[in-house]
Order: C-alpha cells, then sequence, then structure tokens
C-alpha cells in the first residue's frame, strides 16, 4: 500500500510540473495581437478611435511611407471637425474579423454630401491621459514642406500629442476613449498607407507556478513515501526461528463483513480519485489568456442601461496637460514677438486688448526705447485651468499662471479658440492683485459652461461691470453702484481712480484743462461660474482723457508715451489720451446681499493717442 501511495504521488508530481512548465513553453499564446492595412490615396488618414481600442493595453501603430510622416492624436470630433471639407481615408476594426477596414471619404462628406463622416465619438476622460513612449523610427523636428492645399496640422492646439518622421514612424499609445489619429505626409501626396497595430496579449501562466511547486511538494512527499514503504519492507523481512509445521487443522469458509469490503472499496476509490483530482487541476491550467485573444478584447462601454441616468455633458475645451503646452507656445510666440517688437508674429497668438496693448507698446518703445516695456508673456506654472465645456466653436479657457520668478503676481488669461483649424488666442492678459486668490472653480477634468453677459446671477450683469466701475473711478462715492464694489483692496483706485484724477485736475497749469471720461470697450466681457454660485468676469475698460488748452496760443506739451505712440511733442488742439484697462472681477450671487464685487487683478496700458479735432 505504502508503494502505491508513493507511485501516486510521483505521478501527480510529473503531471503537474509537465504542464506547468507546458503553460510556459509550447501552451503559451502569442504575446501581441496586430493587424495591418494599406489606405487609400487621400492625403489624409484618420484612425478611429474604435481602432486603437479594439483590444485592451498599449497600442503600438506603425507607419511607412516615402518621405515625411506626420502623426498626431486628439479627441475623435476635434479631428473630424479639423479636417473639414477635405476627403481623407477613414480606418476602422471589425470586431468580428479582427481586421482593420478602410475607406475613403469624399470631400463633401464631412459637409453632409457624399458618404457620412464619422459620428462624434463620447468625451474624452481628462483623467485617462495619453501616454506616448517613443521607440526607434521617429524622428521629431523634421521639416515637413506642407504644400498649401492642406492646412499645415503641426503645432495645432487641438492635438495631445504630435509626431514627425520619415519613411518609417514608430509609436507607442496608451489613448482613452473617444481618441482619434490623424496622419499625413506633405499636404499633396497620399498620406503614408501601410499601417499597423499591435497590441500586448496577457499570455501569462497563473497556474504555472502554483503548479510546479505542487508537483515539487508531491514529488519530496512521494520520495518520502517510496523511503518509508522501504524501511517497512525490510522490517517484516527481518531473521525469524523456524518452527517445524504442523499440520492445520481444516476450517470452514469464512466471509468478509460488508463493512470491510465497503472499506477497502472506498479506499481504492479515493486513491483513484485522488489520482483524477491531480489530473483535473493539472489540465484546468492548460488555457493561456483565454485563447489567442482571449478577455484581451476590449469591452464595449457602459451605456445607461448598465450604470443608470447618465449626464450629458460636453466635453472640456482642453485637458490640463493640452494648456500646459498651449501655454509654452504662447510664450515661445510673444517673447519672439517682444524681441522683434512684431505686432503681426503677435497677433498670431494675442487678440483683443491684449494684442492692442502689445501693439501700442512696440510703437512707444521703439520710438522711445527709454521708456519701459511691457511685461514679459509669463511663463510658469498653470496653477488653475477652467476649461469650457464645448464641443463646437468659438471655444473659452481661464488659467492663471504663475510665473517662473516666484516674487511675481500671478497671471491670468482668457483664451479664446475661434475655429477649430485656428489656435488658442489670449483676449485678456490680467495681473492678479497682491495677496488675492481666485475662488475655487470647477476641476479642469470636468470644466464649466460659459456665462452669458447679460446673465442676472450677480450682483451686477458681466456687460454692466465695465460702465458701472468707470462710474466709480470718475464720480467716487457719487456713483450709483460705488456701494457694491469692495474698495478695500483694490489698488486700482489709488492709480486712476477719483481722487487720482482730481490730483491730475489739480497739477495741470492754469492754462489747460482736463476732462475724463471711460466706458465699456469693445472686447465682450468673458465670464465663468464660481463653486459658490458666483462668476469671474473679464471686463475692457477704456479710460481716456483729454487735454486742452484754455487761452488761444497755448500750447500742450505732451506726456513721453504719449509723445512716442501720437508723434506729437506740442499742439495747440489738445491731445486725448485713452489707455486700455483689462478687470478681473469676482462677482458675487445676488442671493448674497452682504457681499461686494471685488476687483481680483488689472492691467492696463496706453493703446490710442490722437490730436484733438484732427
Amino acid at each position: 500500500m505504502r508503494f502505491v501511495i508513493a507511485i501516486v504521488l510521483f505521478v501527480v508530481a510529473f503531471v503537474a510540473i509537465g504542464f506547468g512548465i507546458a503553460q510556459r513553453t509550447i501552451l503559451a499564446g502569442p504575446a501581441s495581437f496586430s493587424t495591418a492595412i494599406s489606405t487609400g490615396d487621400a492625403p489624409i488618414t484618420v484612425v478611429d478611435g474604435d481602432v486603437l481600442n479594439a483590444l485592451q493595453g498599449t497600442q503600438t501603430v506603425s507607419i511607412d511611407g516615402d518621405g515625411d510622416i506626420f502623426l498626431a492624436y486628439g479627441r475623435t470630433s476635434d479631428v473630424i471637425a479639423w479636417v473639414g471639407d477635405l476627403a481623407y481615408n477613414h480606418v476602422t476594426f471589425d470586431r468580428d474579423s479582427l481586421q482593420l477596414v478602410t475607406r475613403t471619404v469624399s470631400g463633401e462628406g464631412a459637409s453632409g454630401e457624399g458618404e457620412t463622416a464619422p459620428p462624434t465619438a463620447p468625451a474624452v476622460d481628462p483623467s485617462a491621459t495619453p501616454d506616448p513612449s517613443a521607440t526607434p523610427g521617429a524622428e521629431p523636428g523634421e521639416v515637413i514642406p506642407f504644400s498649401g492645399e492642406v492646412p499645415d496640422p503641426r503645432d495645432s492646439d487641438l492635438w495631445m500629442q504630435e509626431f514627425d518622421g520619415t519613411d518609417e514612424l514608430v509609436r507607442k499609445i496608451n489613448a482613452p476613449q473617444g481618441i482619434s489619429l490623424i496622419i499625413m505626409s506633405n499636404g499633396v501626396d497620399p498620406a503614408p498607407s501601410d499601417l499597423e497595430f499591435a497590441w500586448p496579449l496577457d499570455n501569462s501562466a497563473p497556474l504555472s507556478g502554483p503548479l510546479i511547486i505542487g508537483g515539487i511538494l508531491s514529488l519530496l512527499a512521494g520520495l518520502a513515501a517510496f523511503l518509508w514503504a522501504l524501511v517497512h519492507a525490510r522490517r517484516r523481512r527481518g531473521p525469524r526461528r523456524k518452527q517445524p509445521r504442523l499440520p492445520k487443522a481444516p476450517q470452514p469458509k469464512r466471509l468478509k463483513r460488508a463493512k470491510d469490503r465497503r472499506a477497502i472499496t472506498a479506499g481504492r476509490a479515493s486513491m483513484s480519485a485522488a489520482v483524477v483530482v491531480a489530473a483535473s487541476l493539472a489540465l484546468s491550467g492548460c488555457t493561456v489568456g483565454g485563447g489567442v485573444l482571449g478577455s484581451g478584447l476590449a469591452s464595449p462601454s457602459p451605456t445607461a442601461t448598465d450604470i443608470g441616468e447618465v449626464v450629458d455633458l460636453k466635453p472640456v475645451a482642453v485637458t490640463k496637460q493640452q494648456l500646459g503646452r498651449i501655454i509654452d507656445r504662447l510664450a515661445d510666440t510673444v517673447d519672439a514677438a517682444d524681441a522683434a517688437k512684431s505686432a503681426d508674429i503677435a497677433a498670431t497668438r494675442l487678440d483683443g486688448p491684449a494684442l492692442a496693448m502689445r501693439t501700442a507698446n512696440y510703437t512707444i518703445t521703439t520710438a522711445d526705447p527709454s521708456l519701459a516695456a511691457i511685461a514679459p508673456f509669463p511663463d510658469g506654472d498653470v496653477e488653475v485651468v477652467l476649461p469650457q465645456q464645448n464641443d463646437s466653436w468659438p471655444r473659452s479657457v481661464f488659467t492663471v499662471v504663475q510665473p517662473s520668478d516666484t516674487n511675481a503676481a500671478p497671471v491670468a488669461m482668457m483664451l479664446v479658440q475661434d475655429s477649430a483649424r485656428d489656435n488658442y488666442k489670449v483676449h485678456y492678459l490680467i495681473t492678479l492683485e497682491p495677496g488675492l486668490v481666485v475662488p475655487p472653480v470647477a476641476p479642469a477634468e470636468i470644466g464649466s459652461v460659459q456665462l452669458n453677459s447679460d446673465n442676472g446671477l450677480g450682483l451686477l450683469r458681466p456687460d454692466q461691470l465695465a460702465d458701472s466701475y468707470g462710474a466709480v473711478l470718475i464720480q467716487g462715492e457719487a456713483a450709483p453702484d460705488f456701494d457694491k464694489f469692495d474698495a478695500e483692496s483694490d489698488t486700482l483706485r489709488v492709480d486712476i481712480g477719483f481722487d487720482a484724477k482730481q490730483k491730475r485736475k489739480a497739477d495741470l497749469p492754469a492754462t489747460a484743462q482736463i476732462e475724463f471720461t471711460n466706458g465699456a470697450g469693445d472686447e465682450p466681457s468673458i465670464s465663468f461660474p464660481t463653486n459658490d454660485a458666483g462668476q469671474i468676469v473679464a471686463v475692457l475698460l477704456d479710460d481716456s482723457e483729454t487735454v486742452t488748452p484754455l487761452e488761444a496760443g497755448a500750447a500742450i506739451n505732451t506726456p513721453a508715451a504719449v509723445k512716442a505712440l501720437s508723434g506729437l511733442a506740442r499742439t495747440a488742439k489738445g491731445i486725448t489720451a485713452t489707455y486700455a484697462v483689462q478687470l478681473l472681477f469676482y462677482v458675487p450671487p445676488v442671493s448674497d446681499t452682504t457681499a461686494k464685487i471685488q476687483l481680483l487683478g488689472f492691467s492696463q496700458g496706453l493703446v490710442d493717442a490722437t490730436e484733438v479735432n484732427s
């Protein structure tokens, strides 16, 4: 019996160890799954998001072509919007055949004629940020000579990442749902046609280790049982004194009791069951990774019936990572414009009052280099990101950047993107007041709606703020809405407020007079809600002063900056100087009757100087 036990343990050991090793060798499945396709002759190829997420795991994209290769990825709806009415190759994934499928969408397809463009993908989860990892074959920095027939896609603010290469480009992209690829050559030639996508497969053998360990333990137990059986057999064969044999008395036959027979049968059955169980345990680990693809096929996204009612939120205009790259590009462009004093370069990234102030300063400092240049564009950490929830255009983003010089005050910006092929431009560029912080706003991953300029949710409507605050600057306590504004942290009143204007009048010679006027500028206000139901509002105030002589023949000497901008050192007619004042307010909700509107920051600069009646 002991030998039988040892043999059974040996069999279990060899079976377990054998299957454990086989799972990692001959029974192991493939380490990856790949599929390739050749596309059409359109200058653009769009790889739909269902391709990237057809299987689970990081996608490896391999592109082969002759010459330049451009690859970028972004939200599917953004990619389709950028393509617009251009023809493109559309690559999708057939889940039944596990193969790529391509078709060419005509130029009219995106505008509603011909073939239908792909449907808009679901919003991207900003918390699942793509993780690009370079692999051999890419050559970043290559210059692609786009011809102009197709817009240049490089450095578009829509892309989450972009890459350049020559002849071959290989990238790993861990893209969340709703992300698509755009692939191009030089805008004239067809997009690189040979595409291959690969996904890692789980060919691990989780039972291999336990089977091998269990087999080794079973082998050791079998050896122990075998030695035990040998020792027992030797003891039974020990020396014995021979006794004379006596004849045995005849005995009647004796039947075994049923209980004993059942015990013997049960013992044999237990031994057989042990062998079967061990073999079954070993065989249960034969399948690795659930077949060729196993569970690697990505499951469809949950629907409303799976998780209950789903809130229909529009996607955010940009992710935090995107905005960080946009700010870096903005800083590089504006720094180049400042160095060259080029309004044309600045206009590629600035607009509205932010551009007007810089353009005027370039003229002033070019005419008189001794005058102070405008503050450099902030290049530092992005501390506040509040993108608009918007899947169309125009789009807006509010952000606060802390300059690299930590002693410098943070700078708030309002960025606007007019269309899919336009990049974001800064319309408002406002330095925050010392010691003030922006009230809490929605997380960057969720974003917020942009409020209408005539909304009545706050103590004042956004389109009323400039005129109401301008009246406070000119009239002081006599202004109708004077009590609605907080004066304690408002340093702008010290510079250009009622008292400062009265002093300006008093300092003029008796031969001249000054008149102050102001009002809302041409730039529309931009407003975003805060977490406490208040609003952050950026507005433009045009603040003007007109100095005229009181006596015939008298002349006005213009200040240095006015002289540099207008080209007039003296005038007998008078001079009107207009200053753009960018204002950032926190407006409490209308329900909070005890709170006051707070000036969070401002930036001002001379933007126009003209002779009276000229």
